[in-house]
């Protein structure tokens, strides 16, 4: 007995998933799982990784800005 059927659909106009199989037989009941693939993310440029990460600086005036805080805080 077949216990499943594994195809790559496009989905269609208004999320349309048609499976077709000659294993299939007439009037049987089966159960349908849908899992979408996840989506490429599209290439980025290494410039748009700065200022990007927890803890980072997006410009050199933070950067200042930071350091005289934490000197600041060594004279007191």
């Amino acid at each position: 007995m077949l216990n499943g059927i594994r195809q790559k659909v496009i989905v269609q106009t208004g999320g349309v998933v048609e499976l077709q199989s000659p294993d299939l037989p007439e009037g049987a009941i089966v159960e349908v799982i849908v899992l979408l693939e996840p989506e490429i993310e599209q290439s980025r440029t290494l410039t748009s990784f700065i200022g990007a990460a927890k803890g980072s600086f997006l410009t050199p005036e933070e950067v200042d800005q930071f350091i005289r805080q934490e000197r600041d805080t060594w004279d007191s």
